[in-house]
């Protein structure tokens, strides 16, 4: 299945499948472990469409023992809401970004330090890879199952109702949304902004009453959530990655025999790789498709943040709070950065 742009911001028929209730349409008999998978985006996405595809397999494939039922769109509260269900037992599966994960596993949000990545290669040869092994077994450590594979949720741009952000001194006193986690927080303190930390479901009101200047977000969210709505420019900063790992209470996880677990988690991860093809061509191709909606694009030169950061002590700071296993592992995959 080919996801296109225009599949994934058509909507309302997408919208009604995904966000319909397992007892409805999708069930025919009663399933031995019916599991709540909650997230934050819009049922347009392609995380929510790929897992509505997941979820039929797996349905399919346990003969409808396992049946998961999707909420997206933070209809089950936000993600800090949602995590603390996820570790009651209220919810069975999540995914989460990890740099709002830190907030519980710290090492989680290293995926996300800012100007590290350059590409996507460098990305999955990382999350693939020894520093993605390192995230996964901090969260086991935590209490929570992650699946093998991390979705995408794209490289994040930064956008603006004010002025184009062109070089570090275009941010200086701008009121930027970030998402609730320190390592956001730091970065554009360490770049002389003035961030504000507010839940994903906030951030089109607080753009529009200009409680903040602007926000930064992949160019998936910015059009699914119709940020360009409420804002003017767009600089393609590329200036953190951002994935989501898909998560399990662990005593819903070990509920599921040994057999179920391993259909459950290869469809997980199937579907997850999925979502990354599509995000990345979603991003590549949705510059035209927001210029056209009035988004104003500019390309701001990244070396000269990264040498803000550096200048600033970020690098620094981070890399002593990481440790120095953590952070070689990161190095080891994008190059020096402290």
């Amino acid at each position: 299945m080919n996801i296109s742009r225009r599949t994934i911001l058509r909507g309302a028929a997408a919208a009604a499948v995904v966000a319909a209730p397992a007892g409805s349409a999708f069930a025919q008999t009663k399933a031995e472990f019916t599991y709540k998978y909650a997230n934050n985006l819009p049922v347009t996405h392609p995380m929510n469409l790929r897992a509505k595809e997941m979820a039929d397999a797996i349905r399919t494939e346990t003969n409808g023992r396992v049946d998961i039922q999707i909420f997206p769109n933070n209809q089950l509260g936000s993600d800090t809401d949602v995590l603390s269900q996820l570790r009651s037992g209220g919810v069975e599966f999540f995914t989460l970004s990890g740099l709002i994960l830190s907030t519980l596993v710290p090492a989680a949000s290293i995926s996300g330090v800012g100007f590290a990545f350059k590409d996507y290669p460098s990305v999955w040869k990382a999350m693939d890879g020894e520093l993605g092994a390192y995230i996964r077994a901090q969260i086991t450590k935590a209490g929570i199952v992650p699946m093998e594979k991390i979705w995408d949720n794209g490289f994040r741009q930064i956008t603006s109702s004010s002025r184009p952000i062109a070089t570090p001194a275009d941010l200086k006193g701008f009121k930027i949304r970030v998402p609730v986690s320190p390592l956001w927080t730091s970065m554009f303190k360490a770049l002389d902004a003035a961030p504000a930390s507010i839940n994903f479901a906030e951030v089109y009101s607080a753009l529009q009453t200009k409680i903040v200047d602007g926000q930064e977000n992949p160019l998936a969210i910015i059009s699914t959530a119709k940020l360009f709505e409420v804002q003017k420019y767009c600089s393609l900063s590329n200036h953190m990655w951002d994935g989501f790992w898909f998560l399990a209470n662990r005593r819903a996880w070990e509920k599921l025999p040994a057999d179920l677990r391993t259909i459950v988690a290869k469809h997980i991860d199937a579907a997850g790789l999925k979502e990354r093809n599509d995000v990345a061509q979603l991003n590549a191709g949705l510059q035209t498709e927001l210029a056209g909606k009035g988004l104003a694009f500019n390309q701001p030169d990244a070396a000269a943040f990264r040498d803000q950061l550096r200048k600033a002590g970020f690098y620094g700071e981070w890399k002593s709070k990481y440790g120095d296993e953590a952070w070689a592992l990161l190095e080891r995959s994008v190059g020096k950065l402290a």
